[in-house]
C-alpha cells in the first residue's frame, strides 16, 4: 500500500523544525529514521497532513562524553550507536542490545531518538534508557527541558513529551567499578519484536556483594518496565549466591498489564520473561565477577 498524501518539510535547523511543529499542530509528525512511522503510514494505520524530516540535522547527531555521562544525539543511527567504541566502553548495554533491533538495513536508517520516542514496550533502546536512568533532552518553542526516563514513557507508543516538543538527545549515566551487563530476549524470528526480554546491569563491591542492580523488562506491559522489587532483593547479597530462577520470578512480581495477543498469553510471556531475566542475571554477574563477557 501507499501512504495518503502529505506535505513534506525539511527544516535546516532544529529550531525551525520545532517552529513548524508548533505551527502545524496535530496535523504534523516528526520524521526521523522512518523505520516505524513509514510502515504505519503505508498501511494506513496513521495519517498526517505534514511530515517534518529532521533526519539530516547535524546538530541532532553525535556521541560525546559529558562529565560522567554519555550524550547521544537523537538523530544518531542505531548502526553508529552499535559500532561506536565510546558507547561500548561507557554504556555496554546499548552496544549489546543493538543487534536485536530489527535487521542491519533498519539499523542503518533508524535512530536512537526515533526508537525511544516511538516508545514501543518491546523496544530495546527504551528498555535500556529506563534501566540505566537516562535523561531525555527535549526542545519546544518554550525552550529546552529534561525528562527522566522514569517519567518519560506514558503508555503504548506514548510519552510525556508535549505535542510541540522534539527529542534532541539522550544522556546515559556511566557505570564504573566491577560491573556486568547482559541482555536476553526471545522472539519468533531474529529481527522480530521480542515476546519478552530482560536487560540487566549489576555492580559488585570488593567482597563480591551486589552494591547496585538495575533490571529492565521489555514486552511485558504497555511500556518498558523496571523490576524494582527484584533489584532491591539482591542488594547486599553475594552475587554468586542469588539463584537465577529466584531473581527471574521476583522480576515478574507486580506486573499487572502483561499483554495477551497472537504471540502468547500473559502467563506465557511471564514465564518467558522470568527465564530471560534469569539468563541475563547469570551472565551479568559472571562478567562483574571475573570479567568474562558472554558470547
Amino acid at each position: 500500500m501507499k501512504p495518503a498524501p502529505f506535505a513534506y518539510h525539511r527544516p535546516g535547523t532544529i529550531e525551525e523544525a520545532v517552529s513548524l511543529l508548533a505551527e502545524l499542530g496535530e496535523e504534523a509528525k516528526i520524521l526521523a529514521g522512518g523505520q516505524s512511522l513509514v510502515p504505519m503510514l503505508s498501511m494506513r494505520l496513521a495519517f498526517f497532513d505534514h511530515l517534518i524530516d529532521i533526519s539530516r540535522l547535524g546538530e541532532l547527531q553525535g556521541i560525546e562524553h559529558r562529565g560522567d555521562q554519555l550524550w547521544i544525539g537523537a538523530g544518531t543511527t542505531e548502526a553508529k550507536v552499535g559500532g561506536d567504541d565510546r558507547v561500548r566502553e561507557a554504556v555496554p548495554l546499548l552496544t549489546r542490545v543493538t543487534p536485536y533491533v530489527g535487521h542491519f538495513q533498519i539499523r542503518n536508517r533508524g535512530t536512537l531518538g526515533g526508537s525511544i520516542a516511538h516508545a514501543d514496550a518491546a523496544g530495546e533502546y527504551p528498555a535500556v534508557a529506563l534501566t540505566l536512568d537516562a535523561v531525555m533532552e527535549v526542545l519546544s518553542p518554550r525552550g529546552r527541558r529534561e525528562i527522566a526516563a522514569a517519567d518519560f514513557f506514558a503508555g503504548l507508543w506514548e510519552t510525556t513529551m508535549e505535542p510541540d516538543e522534539v527529542l534532541t538527545g539522550v544522556r546515559f549515566p556511566q557505570w564504573n567499578g566491577r560491573s556486568g551487563f547482559a541482555v536476553h530476549e526471545f522472539a519468533r524470528r531474529h529481527g522480530d519484536y521480542a515476546i519478552a526480554g530482560s536487560v540487566v546491569a549489576v555492580e559488585l563491591d570488593d567482597n563480591d556483594r551486589v552494591s547496585r542492580c538495575a533490571i529492565g523488562l521489555l514486552g511485558l506491559g504497555s511500556t518498558p518496565k523496571r523490576a524494582t522489587a527484584a533489584e532491591e532483593s539482591v542488594i547486599g547479597k553475594p552475587g554468586s549466591e542469588v539463584a537465577p530462577e529466584e531473581i527471574g520470578r521476583a522480576a515478574m512480581t507486580g506486573l499487572d498489564d502483561i499483554p495477551t495477543d497472537l504471540q502468547g498469553s500473559a502467563g506465557y510471556r511471564a514465564r518467558v520473561g522470568a527465564a530471560m531475566t534469569a539468563r541475563a542475571w547469570t551472565h551479568a554477574v559472571n562478567e562483574a565477577t571475573v570479567g568474562a563477557i558472554y558470547a
